[in-house]
């Protein structure tokens, strides 16, 4: 898995609020990058101790009826500039974002202009979100009872579809300016994926990607796949995915 995600033995992992001082913590990844030591059990384990954590955190979400998204894609698909949209369209529901990237508060700060609550966790080196960040960056947020929190990973179709971060589901975010051949590509996360929002599609008439070939390749890895067509710039499908949210928001 080490050889696959790339993340280092020890990393500085920050957390941070826009416009606030640095928390920074020394993150261990518990990888064990003694090159003899990269076996299926040291796998097993990294996972299994992140799942425990997953679960802890999936137990405060349940008992506080807080409806968490994991959103993961590859860069540049549009997942911040949906979530702008969506945390500007939906004031009847407490909303809030975990950000992931390697570096900068660029997104935070984009998310922050909205007025959602937002934290940032810079991964350093790091490839995806764990549970063990998320863990860390909740206490920097104050959740509202019956909200949705939003967690934008890391731009990476591979390492954060083996990390499950006590969400409700995982959402996967293509563009049409990516290939539709990416479901076949990444099958790992496709197949790990609740719903996959199909971004950008006011772009179809210049560029050659085709939507049914995408879903067809998207269905062949995961059967139970929905689909959301729809365009944060242009505003096309945007009401469909608000109801989708709307329809899984835990009520008072």
């Amino acid at each position: 898995m080490c050889d696959s995600c790339g993340c280092p033995k020890t990393d500085t992992v920050t957390i941070r609020k826009p416009g606030s001082a640095n928390t920074t913590t020394d993150h261990h990844h518990d990888h064990h990058h003694d090159h003899q030591s990269r076996t299926i059990r040291i796998e097993q384990d990294v996972l299994g101790k992140n799942d425990q954590v997953a679960q802890r955190n999936r137990e405060y979400f349940r008992s506080h009826s807080i409806e968490v998204f994991n959103l993961v894609s590859s860069p540049g698909s549009g997942k911040t500039t949906i979530l702008e949209k969506t945390l500007v369209t939906m004031p009847e529901i407490p909303l809030a974002v975990i950000e992931g990237d390697q570096q900068t508060m660029h997104d935070a700060d984009r998310i922050a202009a909205t007025g959602a609550q937002v934290i940032q966790v810079n991964t350093g080196t790091g490839c995806h979100l764990d549970a063990d960040m998320i863990d860390r960056a909740l206490p920097e947020l104050e959740l509202s009872d019956h909200s949705i929190l939003f967690i934008e990973n890391v731009g990476n179709l591979v390492c954060p579809a083996m990390f499950d971060l006590g969400e409700a589901c995982k959402i996967v975010i293509i563009s049409v300016t990516e290939g539709d051949d990416k479901p076949l590509k990444y099958p790992t996360m496709f197949r790990a994926a609740d719903l996959c929002l199909i971004n950008k599609i006011d772009l179809l008439p210049y560029v050659n990607f085709d939507v049914e070939r995408c879903r067809d390749y998207a269905k062949r890895i995961n059967h139970h796949l929905e689909f959301i067509e729809l365009s944060a710039t242009s505003g096309q499908g945007m009401s469909t995915w608000l109801d989708w949210l709307r329809q899984r928001a835990v009520r008072p």
